[in-house]
C-alpha cells in the first residue's frame, strides 16, 4: 500500500498539509506520539510500548533532554482500527505537532498510516507491527521507519525453524485474513520455495472465529507435522484448541502475534508453541537488561518479567527512543525532514541490537533497523514465554 492509492479527499487533505508544512516545522514540540491499542484484546500492545519508551525518555531527560528540552510520550488509542490510526496520525502531526510518531501493535493500522505519514512528511518509527509493506511501500522519500521485526524476514526465520523440527519436510501455514496475514502469506511461500519446499497446506481465518476445526482437519490431512501461524493471541487460542479437538499435535511456530497472552488464554495447550521475537526479558538477564527491567518494575509497579506482555515491543520502543533522540541531536533541529535525513546516520548500541547504522538510505529493505540475526526463538511453557534454549523444548529443537 502506498500513498498513491489514497482517495481524492485524502489527497486534497495531504496537499493542504504539505502547504502548511513550513509553518508546522517552526512550531514542533519535543513529543513522540504513539498510536496503539489502549483498549480491547490487544491493549497490552500499547502498554508494552509505553513501558519501554517512557523509561528511555526518563533516562534521556535525566541527562538533559534533547536539544535542551525534555521529551514526552503521548499515546492515542487506535483499538486496532485502521481509520482511527489514520486520525491519530493527523492528530499527532498537525495538532500536537510532535517530532515523530511511533507505530503500534497492528500491521493493519500501520499499513493504513503509510499514506498520511508520507503525505505529511513526519517520521514514523514502528516498534511492533511487522507487515513488510509498511516500510517497503515504494514511497520516495519514505518516512516509514521501523525498529521491529519485518515479516519478510520473520517468514524466513520461521520456515528455517519449522523445517528443523519437521520429520517429513511438510510445513503448513494458518494466517489471519487481514492486511497483516495476507501480506505474510507470499513472504512465507517465498521463504519455503527458497528452501526447495512448497507449503503443505494453506489455511486462513477471520478475527473472532471461534472454531477452526475444518482448517485443522485439512492441515492434518496434508501430512504437515509443523504449522506456522500468523495470528493474534485470541485466534491463536482457537487454533490450538481446534488442533486438540481432533487430536492433531503438530509443532506450532508463530510470528509474535501470539507472544502476548496465549499462555493465559490456552493454558496447557499453549505449552510447546514456539514464537519468534526480537527480545526476551525472561530467563537469565545480562546486567544492562536487568538495569532497564528494574526501572520498568519500579516505575510501573510490576513484580515479574512475565508481566511484560509483548516484551519485544518494550525493548524495541526503548531502543527506538534512543535512535530518534540521536537523530534529533544530529539534525540540530526538531524539523521533520532534517530528523528524517539524520535517522540514516545514527549508530547505536541498543538493548535489542547493535545498530550500525540503524537505517540505510541506499537500501529499501533497510528502513528496518533490526536485522534477522537478532531474531530469537521463544516457547510457551507453563504460562511463560521463555528462551527456548532455557527449556526442555530446546533440547529437541
Amino acid at each position: 500500500m502506498t500513498h498513491l492509492k489514497w482517495s481524492t479527499s485524502l489527497f486534497v487533505a495531504g496537499a493542504v498539509t504539505l502547504m502548511a508544512a513550513p509553518a508546522i516545522a517552526a512550531d514542533l514540540k519535543p513529543c513522540i506520539g504513539n498510536s496503539a491499542p489502549l483498549t480491547g484484546p490487544a491493549s497490552f500492545g500499547g502498554t508494552a510500548v509505553k513501558y519501554g519508551a517512557e523509561v528511555a525518555i526518563d533516562e534521556i531527560n535525566e541527562a538533559g533532554g534533547v536539544l535542551g528540552q525534555k521529551l514526552k510520550l503521548i499515546q492515542y488509542d487506535d483499538a486496532g482500527a485502521p481509520p482511527r490510526g489514520v486520525d491519530n496520525v493527523r492528530r499527532i502531526a498537525l495538532s500536537d505537532k510532535c517530532i515523530a510518531i511511533f507505530g503500534g501493535y497492528h500491521s493493519t493500522v500501520g499499513l493504513a498510516q503509510v499514506g498520511p505519514v508520507n503525505e505529511i512528511g513526519i517520521p514514523w518509527i514502528g516498534t511492533t507491527g511487522a507487515g513488510t509493506k509498511i516500510v517497503e511501500n515504494g514511497a520516495s522519500p519514505n518516512y516509514m521507519f521501523r525498529v521491529s521485526a519485518k515479516d519478510k524476514w520473520v517468514a524466513q526465520f520461521l520456515a528455517t525453524e519449522a523445517l528443523k523440527v519437521s520429520k517429513n519436510g511438510k510445513v503448513a501455514i494458518m494466517y489471519e485474513n487481514t492486511g497483516w496475514g495476507n501480506g505474510a502469506l507470499p513472504d512465507f511461500k517465498a521463504a519455503m520455495e527458497a528452501k526447495g519446499k512448497t507449503v503443505a497446506a494453506i489455511e486462513t481465518f477471520n478475527w473472532n472465529d471461534q472454531d477452526m476445526t475444518a482448517q485443522a482437519i485439512r492441515i492434518r490431512d496434508s501430512g504437515a507435522d509443523a504449522v506456522v501461524t500468523f495470528a493474534l493471541d485470541r485466534e491463536g487460542n482457537q487454533i490450538v484448541r481446534s488442533f486438540d479437538k481432533i487430536g492433531y499435535k503438530p509443532t506450532i511456530f508463530g510470528a509474535w502475534g501470539i507472544a502476548g497472552n496465549l499462555g493465559d488464554l490456552a493454558g496447557p495447550l499453549a505449552n510447546g508453541v514456539r514464537v519468534m521475537q526480537t527480545f526476551t526479558w525472561m530467563g537469565e538477564m545480562n546486567p544492562r537488561t536487568k538495569a532497564v527491567w528494574e526501572k520498568i518494575q519500579k516505575k510501573f509497579g510490576l513484580k515479574d518479567p512475565s508481566e511484560l506482555k509483548m516484551g519485544s515491543a518494550t525493548a524495541n520502543s526503548y531502543d527506538a527512543v534512543y535512535i530518534l533522540a540521536k537523530a534529533i541531536e544530529k539534525a540540530g533541529s526538531y524539523d521533520w525532514k532534517k530528523v528524517h535525513d539524520a535517522l540514516y546516520t545514527v549508530k547505536h548500541d541498543g538493548l535489542v541490537a547493535k545498530y550500525d547504522p540503524a537505517f540505510d538510505a541506499s537500501n529499501p529493505e533497510r528502513q528496518d533497523a533490526i536485522l534477522p540475526q537478532y531474531y530469537k526463538l521463544t516457547v510457551w511453557s507453563d504460562g511463560k514465554l521463555l528462551p527456548i534454549d532455557q527449556t526442555s523444548y530446546g533440547k529437541t529443537n
